[in-house]
């Protein structure tokens, strides 16, 4: 091994163990939020795992050790809690890690309709979706700024650029996590700081199946896998792409609001989730 061969081998190594590269991942313990994680351990990140199941947690974690040479820790923190985030956050500054990458992945849906719903079940997905999401930012995107390259990817869906009928505070809270991103993205333009915020439809992951249980949808005909979704969302984040949508048919169906009244939108909507 020459030289040059030898300088290139130890700034690889270098790129790969980089004690400043530290991930803070929301809904880590399954899906998206673990596929992003295997993403990321893969990329030599420091992984901080998020979660409400602290044996899931210990589960992903145990995984995500056979391609993670950097150390990884977990949260077990019910984000729909009002004293989670600043919790979560106290528990990093003990850890001494210094954030440089934030994924606010963790949600979750209903179905049926709204009339009929759980008021607690609406206004605690409203505070997972919503709150948590925007006080993790909030909490740390100070400190993300201090770095000399710093990302923050929030996990929305195709639903937040319509209506949702019969999913009607799921889309409403994903359209919140759109409107939001794009908007802080362009507040730090010109920064260290980029903002990327992925769109992902059906998904075959637990939170589709629980979501989809009481609707006429099989989960089996649910088309794109957590990996892929996860892929498209890391490049995208890398690019400082600012919105990106997960799959060729997702990327159609969002574009329907731009040629059609909101009014024919919604019926679309509505017999797409209820076919």
């Amino acid at each position: 091994m020459n030289a040059k061969t030898d300088l290139l081998v130890q700034i690889i190594l270098v790129s790969q163990n980089n004690p400043n590269k530290t991930v803070l991942i929301t809904g880590a313990s399954s899906g998206i939020g673990l596929s992003l994680a295997k993403i990321f351990a893969r990329e030599g990140y420091t992984l901080i795992l998020v979660s409400r199941d602290e044996t899931k947690l210990e589960a992903a974690k145990q995984e995500l050790e056979k391609v993670s040479q950097q150390k990884i820790y977990c949260i077990a923190k019910d984000l729909s809690l009002p004293t989670a985030t600043q919790e979560i956050f106290e528990e990093v500054e003990k850890m001494n890690l210094t954030i440089t990458t934030l994924v606010n992945n963790a949600g979750w849906g209903d179905y049926g309709a709204f009339a009929e719903s759980d008021k607690n079940k609406q206004l605690n997905m409203i505070d997972l979706n919503v709150r948590a999401l925007t006080e993790l930012t909030h909490l740390f995107l100070p400190i993300i700024r201090t770095q000399e390259r710093g990302y923050i990817l929030n996990v929305s869906s195709i639903l937040g650029f319509v209506p949702g009928p019969y999913m009607s505070v799921y889309a409403a809270t994903k359209a919140y996590v759109l409107s939001f991103s794009e908007a802080i993205r362009e507040e730090l333009r010109g920064t260290t700081v980029s903002v990327t915020t992925l769109c992902p439809g059906q998904t075959a992951t637990n939170f589709f199946k629980r979501t989809l249980e009481e609707s006429k949808e099989p989960f089996e005909s649910i088309g794109m896998n957590s990996d892929e979704v996860a892929q498209i969302g890391y490049t995208a984040m890398m690019k400082q792409k600012t919105v990106v949508v997960a799959g060729v048919k997702n990327k159609i169906f969002t574009f329907l609001p731009r040629i059609l009244p909101r009014q024919i939108v919604a019926r679309i909507t509505r017999w797409i989730i209820t076919k």
